[in-house]
């Protein structure tokens, strides 16, 4: 029992020391997909438009309290919230501080979230990210 004690705490120790280098956001920050909507069927290109309240928008680089930049996840689940977020197919930077893009995907369904992240792509603690949606194209 006393082994595992040292063990939980040590993970905790860990846990926090990963969190304290994330950049804080407010409590109140909220990142959201403002258009395609969830369960719509949309044509490709699709054009994703994004919603942030509660912090602002700055670009890749820009080290500047209460801001970040957008991430869209594409068929991914969220990566970890305490590295750079991973840049290919499925986690599409936007560092010039985009709020909107235009992307081809193939028919069928697809999930689609945003995560916003800080001036080094690292998701802010605590994490500013919108819901999973899901579109079909046609």
């Amino acid at each position: 029992m006393k082994h595992l004690a040292l063990i939980l705490l040590s993970a905790l120790a860990i846990s926090s020391a990963v969190i304290a280098g994330n950049s804080m956001a407010p409590a109140d920050a909220r990142v959201y997909i403002v258009s395609p909507s969830h369960g719509e069927i949309v044509s490709s290109p699709v054009t994703v438009v994004f919603g942030l309240s509660g912090m602002g928008v700055a670009p890749a680089g820009t080290k500047k309290d209460k801001t970040g930049h957008h991430h869209l996840l594409i068929d991914t689940a969220v990566p970890e919230l305490d590295r750079p977020i991973p840049a290919d197919d499925h986690h599409k930077h936007f560092g010039g501080g985009q709020t909107e893009v235009s992307i081809e995907l193939a028919p069928g369904k697809h999930t689609l979230q945003l995560l916003l992240a800080d001036f080094a792509h690292v998701p802010h603690n605590p994490p500013v990210m919108s819901e999973q949606i899901t579109i079909t194209v046609k």
